[in-house]
């Protein structure tokens, strides 16, 4: 057959240790055989970006602006040991911060669901996608230990001197304090990501907080939503059959128990952190999950939701066998392929795409899988794979599909 031809390129971040072989094989075996790949590449392994001075991150977020689709690999988050292993000049910071941070971008995260693997909450039956506010809170706190009694405010000094001064705790003895900030701009970006990323997917949206509690910082996130939502969103949710609403987040904790799923959950950064975790655990491995970073301005960066795999690659490097779960990867290739199809009225690459993911569903609901996937699967007499052969049988069903 004649290859997919492409007009706009992708942005194509490389990254580390497992998933950067995986990558290798993804592109080699399912994409490049069937599709004229055009891809912007950059590489976000830990080696360059020290060799950049990490440049190679902000580039390939900039480029992601320019080109309004990307696809990224795992990358590393150094910490100490890894500042030895890889002999940094510094302990940089994690690629999906600074990229997040300059695309001011929500991160969408949702189960992929195939037969065989079963959510442990009985009655899911559709995706539940994870919108994390992806700014502030805890992740740039500022925190001390008190050591013993005294007075602890939160002060604030405007740009003509006047102060503001509320009280935290007189402290009768030791403790700790913390102070966490958001921005009403960086609000404003998350609301506007999920009212269009929900409309994108022809989803129900909805927000939760704890603002009877936090009936400032909490009940900011709930006013800038709801302004949002009447000025610019109401009519254009009316006409798409999708609706919006804010509940407390105890209380969607227990609608979401008790739902089908097929919505979006909007979360706090901290709140979007755990729930993420629990809703790719409950509905099977972090392995079968999507993640895409959405900026206000209509940018996608599309990525697996796991880390590089560390145990498997030092497991490859010394020539032994891994069984390694490629699904994340491949859909984060088949996410970004479909978005610029979509962006480029090129419905033969949206086709291809749709098709991958088929045929990797497919691959696992037949009965050949990865070794994670198998000691959870519901299926009888599977058939347990390697990370390469894994790949190829995707391959073969692929080609019986085109």
């Amino acid at each position: 057959m004649e290859k997919i031809k492409m007009t706009t390129p992708l942005v194509e971040m490389d990254g580390d240790e497992m998933t950067r072989i995986l990558w290798k094989m993804i592109k080699d075996e399912l994409l490049l055989p069937f599709v004229d790949l055009k891809t912007e590449y950059y590489d976000l392994g830990l080696e360059h970006r020290n060799a950049t001075d990490d440049q190679v991150t902000i580039d390939s977020a900039e480029a992601t602006k320019k080109y309004g689709v990307a696809v990224k690999c795992a990358t590393i988050t150094p910490n100490a040991a890894r500042m030895k292993e890889y002999t940094l000049k510094e302990m940089w910071k994690s690629p999906n911060g600074t990229i997040r941070a300059i695309l001011d971008g929500t991160v969408f995260r949702a189960p992929i669901v195939v037969k065989g693997i079963e959510p442990c909450v009985k009655n899911w039956k559709k995706p539940i996608t994870i919108a994390r506010h992806a700014y502030g809170d805890v992740y740039k706190g500022s925190e001390m230990k008190i050591p013993g009694a005294g007075k602890a405010e939160i002060v604030f000094t405007g740009e003509d001197g006047t102060e503001i001064r509320e009280l935290i705790h007189n402290f009768t003895g030791s403790g700790i304090v913390q102070g966490m900030h958001n921005l009403n701009s960086s609000i404003t970006s998350f609301a506007k990501s999920c009212f269009n990323y929900a409309l994108d997917t022809k989803q129900d949206l909805w927000f939760a907080t704890k603002d009877t509690i936090s009936k400032k910082y909490d009940h900011t996130f709930k006013d800038i939503f709801q302004e949002i939502f009447d000025a610019e969103y109401a009519d254009k949710f009316e006409k798409a059959g999708i609706t919006y609403f804010y509940t407390l987040i105890d209380d969607a904790v227990a609608r979401v128990m008790k739902s089908e799923g097929g919505y979006i959950w909007a979360c706090k950064n901290y709140d979007g952190d755990v729930m993420s975790d629990m809703v790719s655990s409950a509905f099977g491995s972090l392995a079968m999950m999507t993640s895409v970073l959405v900026s206000p301005e209509g940018n996608y960066e599309y990525e697996a939701a796991h880390g590089t795999v560390q145990r498997h690659y030092y497991k490859h490097l010394k020539g032994e066998e891994t069984s390694t779960n490629s699904v994340a990867t491949i859909f984060a290739w088949t996410g970004a392929l479909r978005k610029r199809g979509e962006l480029d009225n090129n419905t033969e690459l949206q086709k291809f795409a749709d098709k991958l993911e088929k045929a990797t569903i497919a691959t696992i609901e037949n009965g050949t899988m990865t070794k994670d996937l198998a000691l959870i699967t519901t299926l009888k007499d599977v058939n347990v794979v390697n990370s390469q052969n894994f790949i190829l049988a995707i391959r073969k069903t692929l080609e019986e599909m085109l």
